[in-house]
């Protein structure tokens, strides 16, 4: 009930019909409530709309546009942002047929002359408060609109700033575990760029392309630096040993599989990285296993072995290669790659190794941009 007693948002009343006393009876009844607009034909009535009327009173049987066009062109002029007046349609015609007529032409009601003047203004009374009432709801949800895209790009920076974060954390504990190997410079850095173009040409050509979208290629670049993480559990006596590892000790090594990859399974357990988390897991565990099934830790083989180790694998591989280690020299590019080209079918899947040679190029691009200041070349490197 409260409601029924606010101020109308608008009770401008526009009254149409060619006939004047009509028009003067009609001003006589409204006038002294509402804000009137009076005009004699429909063509009138469509000029003056722009004076936004809640509400026309309508004759329907005039000269030039009848009420029943009027009607329908005064409800065609609503869009999302214009809300069209409501019409009551007077007319003296009371069949059924008529009024049916006049409601599929869009009228909101419909009166029959002669009328009643307590009828007439309770009509009226209903179709301004209805036509405040949806005013009003267009308003709220206006408002509500604006409110929720303010909402979703407050939402949207802070996601991207959560996942900036997440992603600087994760790359940070990576170069924490590297640190302990100061010759590997800027290994990580390389490794996730060889990732990610592997990732985009397997994509692009290859039989592999329905397993890769945009999520496995920004899930790889950020979980392939991960793949070694479980060195953190490895002595310090033995991945720091200037010589060959004996077998005892590179049985230890190659636990760092298993550590890197229970590691990152606990932190799966408490958060909602998803697919990246889930990812970083495969190569972490599965980076060291070969095509053929003679790798560690769990000797699998072909395609039993995670695709994202699998390229993992082949990145890993050419940037140990061309890089310095206080047990040996750096091979150049293309000795690497015939190196893996070699292994291809026996440690690489063929199919990641034809995705490297593709894209050779792009890679010593990367080896020559995020160059280590400790590289030194054999004299067979290319």
């Amino acid at each position: 009930m409260q409601q029924n007693n606010q101020p109308l948002i608008n009770n401008t009343v526009l009254v149409v019909d060619d006939d004047e006393v009509n028009r003067e009876i009609l001003t006589e009844i409204l006038d002294d409530d509402y804000n009137l607009i009076v005009t004699a034909s429909g063509e009138q009535a469509l000029d003056v709309l722009d004076h936004g009327p809640a509400l026309v009173l309508l004759d329907i049987m005039m000269p030039g546009i009848d009420g029943y066009e009027t009607c329908r062109r005064i409800k065609e002029l609503a869009g999302p942002d214009r809300r069209s007046p409501h019409v009551i349609l007077v007319s003296a015609k009371a069949s059924t047929t008529e009024r049916v007529r006049g409601y599929e032409a869009g009228a909101d009601d419909y009166l029959v002359k002669p009328f009643d003047e307590d009828e007439l203004l309770a009509k009226v009374r209903v179709q301004l408060r209805l036509y405040d009432a949806l005013s009003r709801l267009d308003r709220a949800n206006a408002h509500n609109a604006a409110r929720a895209d303010v909402l979703e790009n407050v939402v949207e920076e802070q996601s991207r700033e959560i996942a900036d974060s997440r992603d600087l954390v994760v790359f940070a504990l990576a170069k924490l575990a590297e640190s302990r190997d100061p010759e590997t410079g800027a290994h990580l850095e390389r490794i996730r760029a060889y990732c990610q173009i592997l990732a985009e040409q397997l994509a692009a050509d290859s039989p592999y392309a329905p397993l890769i979208d945009q999520a496995f290629i920004d899930a790889i670049y950020l979980a392939s630096p991960l793949h070694d993480i479980g060195k953190v559990g490895i002595p310090d006596a033995i991945l720091l040993k200037p010589g060959r590892l004996t077998n005892e000790e590179y049985d230890l090594m190659k636990h760092h599989t298993d550590i890197g990859a229970d590691a990152l399974e606990e932190v799966a357990g408490h958060s909602t990285g998803g697919g990246f988390l889930s990812m970083a897991i495969e190569i972490a565990r599965s980076h060291h296993e070969k095509f053929d099934g003679t790798g560690y830790p769990n000797g699998i083989s072909g395609h039993e072995i995670p695709l994202s180790a699998r390229i993992t694998a082949v990145a890993d591989v050419f940037d140990a290669l061309t890089s310095v280690r206080v047990y040996k020299s750096a091979f150049g590019p293309t000795v690497a790659r015939s190196m893996i080209e070699n292994d291809s079918g026996t440690h690489f899947d063929p199919v990641v190794v034809e995705a490297f040679c593709k894209r050779f190029d792009d890679f010593c691009e990367i080896r020559q941009h995020m160059n280590d200041e400790a590289v030194q070349s054999t004299p067979s490197a290319a």
